[in-house]
């Protein structure tokens, strides 16, 4: 069999499919793998550009075939999509893979270490746990408020009513006493849960140098720097901070034809959960602004003069994230500009 120089990979739960051609484009290798077998035939196989779409267990997949001497490129499957020829199986997915890869204009996916991939789990496990967390709470406050028992704003109204239901002073059925109990118990188990991830991201930002120098910029804290470290531990990724507000989805998108180019909201293309660290990081720190002028810089406070403040958050997010990358860059602290 002559050498495959570049091979298409269509990973899933069980079944892989491989896609590969030799320089003249030919075909040589085409044939499905169990999971077991991945490792071994790749072994058996000369150095070869890996093409995979970045989807789930990919950088696994990555690491396990980089380490056998292969070159191994992850893409965006949106990126992947374009060389989908009609229909759509897992072996043609394969040969889209091996179409883009080879593709000079294609964006590859940096892989992630193991310490990356642990340190975001902690980001994600939190997000999903304060989601939950958030509708239990949704559902114990409606299922009150059948009975006309309306609870106060914000987590310490809840926790009155909470208290006063355990205490069993609230005018309710057994049957709704029993629900409630129930929805109540489970939000302050997945409560505890989410407090023990944050105290933990919490405790790496602040033994962390690099953590602890992205935390002088404004409107950055310990969950931000963490996620921002975990997600580009390497500044020479991208080109610019601009380039990495864009990853991010905080740059406009962009429509332009006939020489008029317009511009519209964010793409929110890219890391969705470190964008959102961002923007609620820019929002707070607006809040702050607001109460002391005096801190804001010039331009932030000719945007505060004429944008919305959730606009404003935004710009403000995108700022921060050009910040941190230039502050990664040259390892400084952050540097407050002159207000006049």
């Amino acid at each position: 069999m002559e050498k495959a120089i570049m091979i298409g990979l269509d990973i899933a739960k069980n079944v892989f499919e491989v896609h590969g051609r030799t320089a003249a484009g030919e075909v040589v290798v085409r044939r499905s793998l169990k999971r077991g077998q991945v490792e071994k035939f790749f072994a058996r196989l000369p150095a070869a550009v890996i093409g995979m779409e970045a989807c789930g267990s990919a950088h696994h997949w990555a690491r396990v075939l980089g380490k056998l001497a292969h070159e191994v490129r992850l893409m965006p499957p949106a990126y992947v999509k374009p060389y989908v020829k009609r229909n759509k199986s897992d072996v043609i997915d394969a040969a889209a893979c091996w179409e883009a890869v080879g593709r000079p204009d294609m964006r590859f996916v940096p892989i992630k270490t193991v310490e990356q991939q642990a340190a975001l789990s902690l980001h994600r496990s939190r997000d999903l746990l304060v989601s939950q967390r958030t509708q239990l709470t949704n559902a114990l406050r409606a299922l009150l408020s059948e009975f006309g028992i309306v609870a106060g704003k914000g987590r310490a109204g809840l926790a009155r009513l909470v208290d006063e239901l355990r205490a069993g002073t609230l005018e309710l059925p057994a049957d709704a006493v029993v629900a409630a109990t129930a929805l109540a118990d489970q939000r302050a188990a997945l409560d505890a849960a989410a407090d023990a991830l944050e105290r933990r991201i919490v405790a790496q930002a602040k033994a962390d140098k690099n953590a602890a120098m992205l935390q002088t910029a404004p409107g950055v804290g310990p969950l931000s720097t963490h996620a921002t470290l975990a997600t580009m531990p390497d500044p020479a990724l991208f080109k610019s901070g601009r380039d990495f507000a864009a990853w991010l989805g905080l740059a406009p998108r962009l429509n332009g034809t006939g020489g008029k180019t317009r511009t519209g909201a964010i793409t929110k293309q890219g890391n969705s959960p470190l964008r959102r660290l961002l923007v609620l990081g820019a929002t707070a720190w607006l809040r702050q602004v607001k109460a002391r002028p005096e801190k804001a810089s010039p331009w932030l406070r000719g945007m505060m003069a004429r944008r919305p403040s959730k606009v404003v958050a935004v710009a403000q997010a995108a700022r921060t994230a050009r910040i941190l990358w230039a502050m990664l860059s040259h390892n400084q602290p952050y540097r407050a500009p002159a207000i006049g």
